[in-house]
């Protein structure tokens, strides 16, 4: 089927010599904070007049709220969580036959350059590399090609508007480097910034926010730099031009959340006169149809007249002969740098589903590399229920639902969790079973345990296990999907179970009880022996919860000491959660910090990408360093 959309493109015009350029600008870190999606407080002037030549999608949708695993989707057209990249930084290799749809285009005579970033969240991102671009670097640019006639396909990165910039980086650096490109006209003033009603009024979270409108702003401008190159080079009528972001703003609440602050993003597409038959609608137009990041590359594919691979997970909206829109759109949240987590989203044109599989983890759960901006402390200094109110509370408890589902129509902030609602019950279940046949049919492997999965791939990758059958992962999710649903029974059965992946998930829906009977304990402090790290940490980490604590820090300390840094990794964040209370850990997490320090030095940058042992080391040491500050103060 897939190849037929090739075939019936032929008859649309798109000839072998006469083919259409593809540019691709991507936004760092950045929801639809636009003037041209309603934003009056944002000063974007050239993608305003960039919309008002393009199709503008107003639900466009990221596969994940952060980068690397959303360039995994990207390059590929599959889901992270049936590649086994869904983890950031996470180092599994994908078959070498996914090379990345940009080499399909070298093969068919494009000429593909890639400004700059290649974290495509594998083992083998170097290979991707090499495929899919004739250059990949901080200067590669169409204008490289030798031969000007060539058709290319081009990327370019903008780090403007990255979390690195609009909060973490000192305020001082920022003014330096990013404020002082603007004129004083185009500076926010945080005194009239627009305030999310989640965000606590303060005057750091004011200056923070409209520090985030200034980076929106100097974006705004190498958007309008890079189009202005086109026209010079007498490009533009003949070039489809793709404006997104890779995931929602790098603000708290916003990355890292499978909520629309953290998934949606802008998408306005522009089609030259020349290729005009190709676009949904006419230039200034909207559509509502549902698009994810998965659907990107057998659209380009598509509108190219060329096969779409039959492993591609997504589908082409736009270009001849497309399928039916979309009726969803999915999202996953797993583990991102030190921070353990496990989270997917069903989204339709109206609601939004989200199941957390691990509710007794918060939306705001520490983290370093945000945790260096100053924002972030603001929220940690209020975050009392007696000082906020319900919507900031929502972001900054301890816990989150088991299930939520919000109507982003009437609550586009997604505050309002309406699965106790009676009149939302039969779209509870509608959404609730989207999700569970989606993470069946995808064969969602996000829900191994990470090291489990690091033993399981040694030798044949993630997708090809998966796609195969040999792993069992209907049972994995009948057993995670008991989290925060079933009895201390059911959980504890679990528990014994003779795959330690279902262990596993016993473990962490025991977490998420208020109680647990001695014999429930019993079996917690035999699992502390079990032969899977993962099962003992997360049976470690119950126990703690439920009074043992020096039995279970203890055990945890035998696995910081582990050889595989992907165990460590484990340990330390789950001694790091349980702060002050595991002072008996404090030596041990020096030594931990000692040796991460030694395997990947402390002023390597964090954004620099050292897959394997060298980006788990830098978890490590996140994690070991935030503890010992808790016990210093």
């Amino acid at each position: 089927m897939r190849f037929l959309y090739s075939l019936l493109g032929l008859c649309a015009g798109i000839l072998a010599a006469d083919r259409p350029n593809i540019l691709w600008i991507t936004a760092e870190d950045m929801s639809p904070v636009l003037g041209c999606y309603g934003d009056q407080f944002a000063i974007t002037p050239n993608i305003d007049e960039l919309a008002k030549e393009s199709v503008r999608y107003t639900r466009a949708f990221a596969s994940a709220p952060v980068c690397s695993p959303s360039r995994s989707c990207l390059i590929t057209g599959c889901y992270p969580t049936s590649l086994s990249t869904q983890q950031m930084r996470s180092g599994f290799a994908i078959p070498k036959s996914m090379r990345g749809f940009p080499a399909l285009l070298r093969a068919r005579g494009y000429y593909t350059t890639n400004n700059v970033k290649t974290d495509y969240n594998t083992g083998n991102y170097a290979d991707i590399i090499r495929a899919s671009w004739n250059e990949s670097s901080t200067t590669a640019h169409w204008r490289k090609r030798t031969e000007k006639a060539q058709p290319f396909f081009s990327v370019f990165n903008l780090m403007t508007s990255h979390q690195s910039r609009s909060m973490v980086w000192p305020y001082a650096r920022f003014k330096e480097e990013v404020q002082s490109t603007l004129s004083p006209s185009a500076i926010h003033d945080p005194n009239k910034v627009p305030l999310p009603p989640y965000y606590p009024d303060t005057p750091l979270i004011r200056r923070e926010l409209a520090r985030f409108y200034d980076c929106v702003t100097a974006m705004d401008q190498q958007v309008g730099a890079i189009l202005q190159q086109l026209e010079e080079d007498r490009l533009a009528e003949n070039t489809i031009v793709f404006f997104y972001s890779d995931h929602g703003s790098g603000m708290p609440r916003h990355k890292r959340a499978l909520l629309d602050s953290g998934m949606h993003v802008p998408l306005i597409i522009r089609f030259p006169k020349k290729w005009q038959h190709l676009a949904p609608g006419k230039p200034g137009s909207t559509t509502d149809q549902l698009v994810s990041f998965v659907d990107y590359a057998p659209t380009v594919l598509n509108l190219l007249s060329q096969p779409i691979p039959e492993a591609m997970q997504g589908q082409p909206f736009l270009g001849p002969n497309t399928p039916k829109p979309r009726r969803y759109v999915y999202g996953h949240r797993d583990r991102v740098d030190e921070v353990r987590d496990l989270s997917r989203s069903v989204r339709d044109e109206r609601y939004l589903y989200i199941r957390n599989y691990m509710p007794h983890l918060g939306y705001n759960q520490p983290t370093a590399w945000p945790d260096s901006g100053e924002i972030r402390h603001d929220f940690y200094r209020l975050s009392d229920p007696e000082k906020m109110t319900s919507a900031q509370w929502h972001f900054a408890g301890p816990t989150r639902p088991v299930e939520e589902l919000y109507d982003c129509q009437a609550d586009p902030q997604n505050l309002n969790n309406l699965t106790g609602s009676d009149a939302h019950q039969k779209i509870l279940k509608r959404l609730r079973n989207a999700h569970r046949k989606h993470i069946t049919q995808t064969v969602d492997l996000g829900f191994l345990p990470e090291s489990e999965a690091w033993e399981m791939f040694s030798d044949k990758t993630g997708w090809e296990l998966g796609q195969s059958g040999q792993v069992k992962m209907n049972a994995i999710h009948k057993a995670a999907a008991l989290v925060g649903m079933a009895d201390e029974a059911a959980l504890t059965k679990n528990l014994r179970s003779k795959n330690a992946n279902i262990r596993y998930w016993g473990a962490i829906g025991l977490a998420h009880l208020k109680t647990l009977e001695t014999k429930t304990q019993a079996q917690l402090h035999k699992a502390l022996t079990d032969p899977s790290p993962a099962v003992r940490i997360e049976s470690a980490n119950t126990l703690a919860h439920h009074g043992d604590l020096e039995t279970a820090i203890q055990a945890l300390i035998k696995d910081l000491q582990h050889e595989n840094l992907i165990i460590v990794t484990h340990a330390a964040r789950t001694i790091e959660l349980l702060g002050p209370k595991a002072m008996i850990a404090k030596a041990p997490m020096a030594a931990a910090l000692k040796r991460a320090e030694t395997i990947r030095p402390p002023d390597t940058p964090a954004t620099v990408v050292l897959p394997g042992d060298k980006d788990l080391a830098m978890f490590v040491a996140f994690s070991c360093r935030a503890f010992l500050n808790q016990l210093a103060k």
